[in-house]
């Protein structure tokens, strides 16, 4: 049994929030920059060199890549070897949150309840917080602030299995298509298909911290994740919205078990940004 201080995963939610804010990873600076290549048409490559620019300002002086700093999203996958000693592991991530985005100078985006006061929390918390128990003795911690001008072009359907690869490829694709300039593209399109209602969303969303130009494991799925990106590609929306090759940097695909009567899809939007960073303690 291997002992991790409650403080130790607070300081590293801290850090991770930071560099996910600060700090564009390589695979999306990548991406841009062979998006920059690929655009012929003018306005819309001056949008990405734009982007690309935005990602070094942000990274050289310490300030947020998007003045949407997001909702801290935690993905925490706990060795069953591990006891947590010194205090509360939700309380631990709350607090990490909290000094992050007070030191960090990071906008504050969180109410309290949604329906009715909508009073803001001044401190980002509570984050949202999904947890798994895997084997060994380490804490393996992935950290996502979650913009919302792209969480709210994402959409789930509970499909009957007759729909099929066609019908899941289409909802995807006009899933991209309805949601236009909303989401900030070039979109990172995460996509969780099979489990129940909740899984096919949470896995939609941990798909969007999937490194860019990877893929499925699954060589069917990785194949309708090139075709996907390549029709996304093809309908005009762009970087920022205003035409172009651009539309997505890629199309992330997970799947999981479900049952026979169903065939959920959850399509979860990510901004070019797509801002996450993870550790292991």
């Amino acid at each position: 049994m291997r002992e991790i201080q409650a403080v130790e995963i607070q300081k590293a939610i801290e850090q991770l929030i930071y560099e996910a804010s600060y700090v564009i990873s390589p695979d999306i600076a990548k991406a841009v920059d062979e998006g920059i290549e690929k655009e012929t048409n003018p306005t819309s490559r001056n949008v990405l060199e734009q982007i690309a620019e935005n990602y070094k300002i942000a990274s050289c002086e310490r300030v947020a890549i998007c003045q949407d700093t997001g909702m801290a999203v935690v993905f925490i996958d706990i060795g069953q070897d591990v006891h947590i000693a010194g205090g509360n592991l939700e309380d631990a991530i709350n607090e990490g949150v909290r000094v992050a985005y007070r030191d960090g100078y990071l906008r504050k985006s969180v109410v309290g309840e949604p329906l009715f006061d909508r009073v803001n929390t001044k401190d980002n918390t509570p984050a949202v917080i999904h947890t798994r128990i895997v084997p060994g003795e380490q804490i393996h911690i992935l950290v996502t602030p979650k913009g919302f001008g792209s969480e709210n072009m994402s959409r789930i359907k509970m499909f009957p299995p007759a729909a099929g690869v066609e019908g899941v490829k289409q909802f995807i694709i006009e899933a991209v298509k309805e949601a236009g300039p909303n989401p900030c593209p070039p979109v990172i399109v995460g996509v969780g298909i099979g489990g129940t209602f909740e899984i096919a969303a949470q896995t939609a969303k941990r798909m969007t911290a999937r490194a860019v130009g990877s893929h499925n494991a699954d060589p069917r799925y990785a194949a309708l994740e090139e075709e996907l990106l390549t029709e996304i590609n093809k309908l005009g929306v762009g970087p920022a919205g205003i035409g172009g090759y651009t539309t997505a940097l890629a199309v992330n695909i997970d799947f999981r078990p479900t049952h026979i009567a169903s065939l959920p899809c959850a399509v979860n939007m990510c901004c070019h940004c797509a801002r996450h960073a993870e550790t292991t303690i």
